[in-house]
């Protein structure tokens, strides 16, 4: 054998070149999807709804009831978690505001108090003036009515994610029959798929119950500092758990207003406080390990995608981030075979290098 024969041809693209012909591929499509968000947003949260609700379908199965009973109990709790999360949002943006109202003159007057304070500390005026106008009552009236217009825009959108809820759940009646059909061609493509969609319902499971333990102490906690609508509050800290992260900065920020108000600078420091150890112990040390193991992300990728999915799609972005990007996922890495090193990089603790085959011997 000659050595030109011996020699391997060389490929046709090289590897960083291939790397940056991927990386252009994904500018343009994650382009294509953000000018597309009003569309893409609403259709990731009817799949994400139909994905959790899915199981309902099982026990009409089992029953050997016709099919369209276990569709319509699908569509029917889809809209139930839809209507239930948005009426939640609502109560707690209105109760906000109308707080807010309530307590104006006291508000005024605790803001005045801190910017005196303030200046006796040495602040100068320019930053004095930037605290004033943050925590001006008529500017948390309106971000409060922002709020509740952003929640209108959200609530408008739904009408194409009720109706988008219907159409996937008749579909996904019909692809459970995909391995009956197709057989062993698709099963590996069927096998990631029921991964991903068994990762999605781990990942709310978990959301759901830790969102629940910290609604119920911080609602006690704030009704035993004497904080208004207590109840709000610990739904608010219930909703937005499912932002990963930065949910509970979100959820403070009504209750810390409040506790400013009503009790000044000790009680807002007694609120951020009990805020800041419930969230540390449970969404920092003891949930990333639960999430850890039902979606295998990890802990950098699943704060990025917060905010790159809120970048791309908005809103609703940093809600499902977490399925969103286990999708990329399934769809770019798992499908190939080659991709072991970046699919463990992103966590995933199953994806281990197959086993080297060893050289084969020469003969004497």
């Amino acid at each position: 054998m000659t050595r030109a024969e011996s020699t391997p041809p060389a490929p046709a693209l090289s590897p960083s070149l291939r790397t940056l012909l991927a990386l252009a591929a994904a500018v343009v499509v994650l382009a294509g999807v953000f000018f597309a968000r009003e569309i893409v947003g609403p259709l990731a949260l009817a799949i994400v709804l139909v994905v959790i609700c899915e199981p309902a379908r099982r026990p009409f199965d089992r029953r050997g009831r016709p099919r369209w009973v276990g569709t319509t109990a699908v569509i029917a709790l889809a809209y139930l978690v839809l209507v239930a999360m948005g009426a939640l949002l609502w109560l707690a943006g209105t109760q906000f505001a109308r707080l807010v109202g309530d307590f104006a003159d006291e508000l005024q007057a605790s803001v005045q108090s801190l910017l005196a304070w303030l200046r006796s500390v040495g602040l100068d005026q320019q930053a004095a003036d930037a605290t004033a106008s943050v925590l001006d009552p008529q500017a948390l009236v309106g971000l409060a009515s922002s709020l509740g217009g952003a929640i209108v825009g959200v609530a408008t959108a739904l009408f194409f994610v009720f109706a988008y809820i219907i159409f996937m759940a008749a579909d996904a009646a019909r692809y459970r029959d995909a391995e009956r059909v197709f057989g062993e061609a698709k099963r590996p493509a069927l096998g990631r798929i029921r991964r991903l969609n068994t990762g999605v319902r781990r990942y709310y499971v978990v959301n759901a119950t830790f969102g629940a333990i910290v609604a119920v102490i911080d609602g006690l906690a704030l009704l035993w500092l004497g904080i208004p609508a207590p109840l709000v509050w610990a739904i608010l800290a219930f909703v937005t758990n499912f932002v990963p992260n930065i949910g509970f900065v979100l959820g403070l920020i009504p209750p810390a207003v409040l506790a400013f108000v009503v009790g000044g600078w000790p009680m807002l420091l007694a609120v951020i406080a009990i805020y800041c150890v419930v969230n540390v112990v449970l969404q920092v040390l003891v949930q990333p390990k639960f999430v850890s193991d039902a979606v295998d992300l990890s802990l950098t990728l699943s704060f990025f995608s917060v905010i790159f999915w809120t970048f791309v799609i908005g809103p609703l972005g940093a809600i499902l981030s977490i399925p969103l990007t286990l999708f990329v996922r399934t769809l770019v890495l798992e499908a190939d075979p080659g991709s072991h090193w970046l699919r463990w990089l992103s966590g995933d603790r199953s994806a281990v290098p197959p086993p080297e085959t060893p050289p084969a011997r020469r003969r004497p």
